[in-house]
């Protein structure tokens, strides 16, 4: 089959690779009809680069039909539409009760410390073969699906594996009291949907940005926003000037690791970059830094006694942080991957035709798998408008 495999920093081709098949009772296969670029996608591409195996199988957003089930897969048969969140989880251990899905006993990668394994996110992750394929092995079957109606086109249900309900815990998280405001910090996809959550729940929400296209998205939407390029020195004063004074109850930081800013920062993650492999995990691991800038904006922003919710993914392991701000102000951070089942109940009433988060036409771009390569680097460069990407494989033959 063809997938979307890793050889290097900015270097993601499309290749032959063996089918997948069912090697456990609790495996299914899915035939693959759309597959999602994730911003998450975007840190394999470059500052998570050492963590990576060349030929890894990339890709954590899919949905499609099952093809082949294992005997211990539950009521799933072959036939059903699909969307596979992006953590694998048994749904029966202690975490999965609680539903903390992300953190899975079953599946925990214990030999690098981590919590579930993820489809197509390196070895820190399982190195699981993810998303960006014709086919798609998918373990712990049995609880690791949703599924969905025939009818509605994929567009209906594909934000379902990861982004929609990642931007809906984000907004959880961020506890926003009734009447609230809520800032969010980044416009990417999670950012876009967590605007539109917040504005479907009643709260007065702010986007804030760099990148035109997606500040006009937002503000198409009736949502206010700020441009960081023009208020990059004076964001907390402005956002304090247009919430009273006092700053926002809540911030949704949907940036993470890759914010713009901090040199230093951005010079030490790339030098960590170019050394081999074998010795830049290691200091990923024990000294990896993030620029922070989204962060700090966060602590600066919210009011005293607010809550920051963490969507962006943060890998450091030795980030300084102003502990003195956080208790003097005493802030509440709430944070983790999203626990995507968790969600579903409350999301799924809402894709509908009515389509109140515009799921229909999130999409910006929508190519064949072939054209992964120029997909990733036109995402990363922010080009063309580039908010999200869908691929829409073609499987060669009918069964793996």
């Amino acid at each position: 089959m063809k997938a979307v495999t890793w050889h290097g920093k900015r270097d993601v081709r499309v290749e032959d690779v063996p089918d997948p098949f069912v090697q456990n009772p609790t495996d299914a296969v899915i035939r693959v009809t759309t597959t999602n670029i994730c911003g998450s996608d975007l840190h394999l591409y470059e500052p998570l680069a050492p963590f990576m195996g060349v030929g890894n199988v990339l890709g954590h957003e899919a949905m499609g039909q099952v093809v082949e089930v294992g005997t211990e897969c539950g009521d799933l048969r072959v036939g059903d539409r699909v969307v596979i969140p992006f953590q694998i989880s048994c749904g029966h251990c202690w975490m999965c009760r609680q539903h903390l899905y992300t953190q899975c006993e079953t599946t925990q990668v214990r030999d690098q410390g981590m919590g579930a394994s993820l489809f197509g996110f390196s070895k820190l992750y399982g190195e699981v073969p993810g998303g960006q394929a014709e086919y798609l092995r998918v373990p712990q079957a049995q609880f690791t699906h949703i599924v969905v109606p025939e009818g509605p086109p994929d567009d209906r249900f594909a934000y379902l594996s990861d982004i929609l309900p990642t931007a809906w815990q984000g907004v959880e998280y961020a506890n926003v009291p009734d009447g609230g405001t809520l800032v969010v910090l980044g416009l990417g996809p999670i950012g876009d949907f967590a605007c539109r959550i917040g504005a479907h729940k009643g709260y007065r929400v702010i986007g804030v940005d760099r990148v035109p296209e997606r500040l006009a998205r937002v503000r198409d939407r009736g949502i206010e926003v700020v441009d960081l390029g023009e208020h990059g020195d004076d964001l907390g004063d402005v956002i304090r000037g247009m919430t009273g004074g006092r700053g926002p109850d809540s911030v949704l930081d949907a940036v993470g690791m890759e914010a713009h800013g901090s040199p230093a920062t951005t010079f030490v993650q790339k030098a960590v970059g170019l050394l081999p492999r074998a010795v830049a995990a290691p200091i990923m691991e024990t000294a990896g830094v993030d620029r922070l800038n989204a962060l700090y904006s966060a602590i600066d922003i919210v009011r005293r006694g607010g809550t920051i919710s963490l969507s962006g993914v943060y890998g450091g392991t030795a980030d300084p942080m102003p502990m003195l701000t956080l208790f003097d102000k005493q802030i509440a951070l709430h944070m983790g991957q999203c626990n995507v089942k968790r969600w579903i109940p409350e999301i799924m009433p809402l894709l509908t035709d009515d389509d109140p988060l515009g799921v229909d036409t999130f999409a910006t771009h929508r190519l064949s798998l072939a054209e992964a390569p120029d997909a990733y680097r036109m995402f990363q460069e922010k080009s063309d408008g580039c908010v999200k990407v869908q691929l829409k494989p073609e499987a060669l033959h009918s069964t793996p």
